[in-house]
């Protein structure tokens, strides 16, 4: 078995992944950003990064960041009207983010299918509730990659020693039927 191939493709899965996720990141916290811009929340830039940070926690990040600008947006008085468009903007920023951002990060980095980024966290968080969806994305970005990677390696050639006594070494033979 050749386990150094499967390690790399499993880290350049993982590696891919992270990067997606990074992006998904920024993208999250540029429409939180904007939205809380709008609605004069204070502190707004902290909060807007700080959505991207929990973006890392998958279903409980977004829901995690409400909390900061909730409050924020309590204790400043803000109105009515602002509290309904804060909450229209967090569905509308994790509609946009689970159904279209990270499905088409996921498929552009790891080429994972639109259909298996959102039915896999559904699937595995009824069988595991928690660690199934933590570990979905990951773990289809390892299954796409062994999937679409060649069976086994080429075999490396082996250099040979001369048959004379000086140590020389010899470069791998050429087993293509050519000179």
């Amino acid at each position: 078995m050749y386990f150094q191939h499967h390690a790399n493709l499993t880290l350049g899965a993982l590696r891919r992944w992270l990067k997606a996720q990074c992006y998904d990141s920024l993208m999250v916290s540029v429409l939180w950003l904007a939205a809380l811009v709008w609605l004069k929340v204070p502190w707004a830039p902290f909060w807007a990064l700080l959505a991207g940070a929990l973006q890392f926690i998958p279903h409980f990040g977004p829901l995690l960041t409400l909390l900061g600008p909730a409050m924020s947006m309590l204790f400043s008085g803000a109105p009515l009207a602002h509290w309904l468009w804060f909450l229209g903007a967090y569905a509308v920023i994790a509609t946009v983010d689970g159904l279209l951002l990270q499905p088409f990060l996921m498929h552009r980095q790891n080429r994972v299918p639109f259909w298996a980024s959102l039915l896999t966290p559904l699937v595995l968080g009824i069988v595991f509730p928690f660690w199934g969806v933590l570990l979905a994305p990951p773990l289809l970005a390892v299954i796409y990659a062994h999937r679409s990677a060649p069976k086994q390696p080429a075999p490396l050639r082996e250099q040979r020693f001369s048959n004379r006594d000086e140590g020389t070494i010899l470069p791998p033979e050429d087993h293509r039927g050519g000179a």
